[in-house]
């Protein structure tokens, strides 16, 4: 039972369970923020140029069942304003850390070979002689 402890204390102190923690927290308050702003901004704007309320759109169908398909198109309509809002805050947070962080170029490796000037071979840098014509070679 001990070691069944210890081993679970390892698996929640992992990084990755608390990145996923974090990340889960996080998301639920972002998805407020983006439905806020979809329902409380955008969608009274879209309205405006609309002029009707998708979700009282419905079909009767046979008796009293009625097919309330305004609240799908409206729904649907959400699901894509929503997408295109994450799509640009996930772009502008990229360039943003893009422009933020700072790349150290990478200083290109010194050669390890160079080329014989007799036979055009690739030899070591070091060599004095090509193992390959056999000419004495020039420093």
């Amino acid at each position: 039972m001990k070691n069944f402890i210890k081993e679970f204390k390892e698996f929640i102190s992992r990084g990755s369970v608390m990145d996923m923690a974090v990340g889960i927290i996080i998301g639920g308050a972002f998805t407020a923020i983006v439905t806020s702003l979809v329902e409380d901004i955008i969608s009274p704007i879209l309205g405006i140029f609309g002029g009707a309320n998708l979700d009282k759109l419905t079909v009767t169908l046979a008796g009293n069942a009625t097919l309330n398909y305004g609240k799908f198109i409206a729904a649907v309509i959400n699901f894509l304003i929503m997408a295109l809002i994450i799509f640009l805050i996930i772009k502008a947070m990229n360039k943003a850390s893009e422009k933020f962080s700072k790349k150290q170029e990478e200083e290109p490796e010194a050669p390890t070979t160079k080329e014989c000037p007799y036979c055009l071979s690739e030899i070591p840098i070091n060599a004095s002689r090509c193992p390959h014509c056999t000419s004495k070679l020039e420093e």
